[in-house]
């Protein structure tokens, strides 16, 4: 029986030891068939997928559908547009749920000035909270950056030795590639690097250090070539896989191999 059409079609391939390390599985677009979800995407191969959290209740939400299935492990987080709400009460919130069994990073947090959707010094001060956060609890951190490069790079650059983590949705650019990667920064690689036009992110994928490599899907954001327009969802990680790993003249399997080691290593999850 086919999907409907607002979601993605699924290749019937698998490819076993793949993770997605950024899945918004606690959106409302998962609300009516999360567990089909995850069934579609373990049959295509996956073992592993994080969910970030993008504000309080999401956070808490997210750590609830985490404890319902061994492949989930999430990340408590206030996203650059919620960040107008974060105050010591928000802190203290995330601080508990990052002491969950089941979380392995914070975040998803940092800056994005393309949209405004909360003003700048406090992105900034809750990014560096965040951070602080990490650091304190030691943990590597999940970093949004849009059309904020300078200013992220500024503030990560204060905790650089003493926070890892990865920079979700990497555009490409090959400054924040360079500082970030002396930083000891992983790049998240999702949907976007299977467009047409994406040669700028191409490019970039191919010379990034091979144990800094991340999948994610950004679901139910950014599917790849073949579903745009369609809800994204973490069984396409595999559609990635098998775009990107002839941009490292790898086959996919070593590519699913190589980013499950990655993401072990980051997230302390095996």
């Amino acid at each position: 029986m086919s999907l409907p059409d607002r979601f993605a079609r699924v290749p019937p391939e698998a490819l076993p030891g793949l993770t997605d390390t950024h899945c918004h599985l606690n959106l409302p677009a998962f609300d009516s068939d999360r567990a089909q979800v995850l069934e579609r995407a373990r049959r295509a191969g996956l073992e592993r997928i994080l969910i970030p959290g993008i504000d309080l209740p999401g956070s808490e939400h997210a750590a609830r559908i985490a404890h319902s299935d061994p492949i989930l492990r999430f990340a408590p987080g206030i996203h650059p547009h919620e960040s107008a709400s974060f105050d010591d009460k928000a802190l203290a919130a995330l601080r508990r749920l990052a002491r969950d069994e089941g979380a392995c990073a914070i975040g998803e947090t940092g800056l994005d000035y393309f949209r405004g959707l909360a003003p700048r010094d406090r992105q900034r001060e809750a990014f560096r909270a965040q951070l602080a956060l990490a650091q304190e609890l030691g943990l590597p951190v999940i970093v949004h950056i849009r059309d904020a490069r300078d200013d992220a790079l500024a503030i990560l650059s204060e905790f650089a030795g003493r926070v890892r983590g990865v920079l979700h949705a990497f555009s490409g650019d090959p400054l924040l590639a360079e500082k970030a990667g002396a930083m000891g920064f992983c790049f998240g690689v999702g949907g976007p690097l299977t467009y047409k036009k994406a040669e700028t992110l191409r490019s970039a994928f191919r010379v990034l250090p091979p144990d800094r490599i991340l999948l994610e899907t950004d679901a139910p954001y950014l599917p790849p070539e073949g579903n745009r327009g369609a809800r994204n969802e973490p069984a396409l990680v595999l559609a990635v896989a098998q775009r990107a790993a002839p941009e490292r003249g790898i086959e996919p399997q070593e590519l699913a191999a190589l980013t499950r080691r990655n993401a072990g290593t980051l997230f302390a999850w095996e």
